[in-house]
C-alpha cells in the first residue's frame, strides 16, 4: 500500500480521478485506509467490478487490489480475461502464497510441498507463475518484486500505471502467521531476509540454468509490449453502429 502511494505521488495523480477497487482478504483491507473513490467487493469479482467502471468512466486511473487466492483461484477467469481484452485497470497483486485472512488455506500460488490448513501433508498441486500467465494471456505489462524491495515495487507500479492496457505487478510478500509458522520458515524478520537473499533480477535470470534459477523469485519487468486497449476499441465499435 505504501508502494502504490508513493507511485500515485509520484505520477501526480489528480486525487478525484483515481479508483481503488479491491476484492476480499487482508491484501483487499488497503481499499479501505486510503482516501480515494473505493469499492469493496465480493471475493474474486474486483476486476469484474473494475472493468465496469472503467467502461463508463475511461478517464479514471485505476488500480485493482487483490491476493493470490482472490485474483488466480475464483477470480483466475476474469483475471485472464482482463489480459485477454488488454483494458486498461492497474492490478496489484499481494502474494502471501496462501489465504491468510480466512484461515490459511492453500491457494493456486502455494508452493508445491508446502503446508496449509487444507493441505497438512503438504500442497500435492503445482502453483502457477503470475508473470508467464499474465503474458500468456495477454497483459502488456508484468512485473514481479518483493517488499525487501520497496523501492524497486514503487517503480513498478509507476511504471505499470504509465502503460496503456492491462498492467500486472505482482508484490511478493510474507505471511509469517498462515503461512510462514505452518511451513517452519522463521519470524517475519527471517521471511523478509529470504526476499533479499533468493531475489534476482530478470535480466540476470534469463543467462542462468534452470537448476540455478530454483527457489528463486526473478524480479523485475518481465514483460511490456504495446497493444489495443480495449475500452478504446469497444467505443469505435459504438461510434459505428451509432452511424448505421
Amino acid at each position: 500500500m505504501g508502494s502504490l502511494l508513493r507511485a500515485i505521488e509520484k505520477l501526480d495523480l489528480p486525487t478525484k480521478r483515481i479508483a481503488i477497487v479491491s476484492g476480499i482478504g487482508c491484501s483487499s483491507r488497503a481499499a479501505g485506509y486510503m482516501n480515494f473513490q473505493t469499492l469493496h467487493t465480493t471475493h474474486g469479482r474486483a476486476l469484474a467490478f473494475a472493468t465496469g467502471l472503467k467502461m463508463v468512466r475511461p478517464e479514471l486511473t485505476i488500480f485493482v487490489l487483490m491476493g493470490d487466492g482472490d485474483s488466480t483461484a475464483i477470480g483466475g477467469n476474469h483475471f485472464i480475461h482482463s489480459c485477454r481484452r488488454n483494458i486498461d485497470l492497474n492490478a496489484i497483486i499481494f502474494n502471501n502464497n496462501i489465504y491468510g485472512m480466512t484461515g490459511g488455506q492453500a491457494s493456486p500460488l502455494t508452493p508445491q510441498g508446502d503446508k496449509a490448513t487444507t493441505a497438512p501433508y503438504g500442497n500435492p498441486e503445482r502453483n502457477f507463475d503470475i508473470m508467464k500467465l499474465a503474458v500468456a494471456a495477454g497483459a502488456t505489462y508484468a512485473g514481479r518484486t518483493t517488499t525487501y524491495h520497496l523501492s524497486m515495487l514503487d517503480k513498478l507500479i509507476e511504471k505499470g500505471t504509465k502503460n496503456k492496457g492491462f498492467s500486472v505487478v505482482e508484490a511478493m510478500t510474507y505471511c509469517p502467521v498462515g503461512y510462514g509458522r505452518l511451513n517452519k520458515k522463521g519470524d517475519a524478520t527471517a521471511m523478509l531476509n529470504w526476499y533479499k537473499d533468493n531475489a534476482v533480477m530478470v535480466e540476470k535470470a534469463g543467462s542462468m540454468e534452470a537448476a540455478e534459477l530454483e527457489g528463486k523469485i526473478t524480479v523485475g519487468i518481465h514483460h511490456q509490449q504495446s497493444a489495443p486497449e480495449f475500452v478504446e476499441e469497444y467505443s469505435r465499435r459504438v461510434e459505428m453502429a451509432e452511424k448505421g
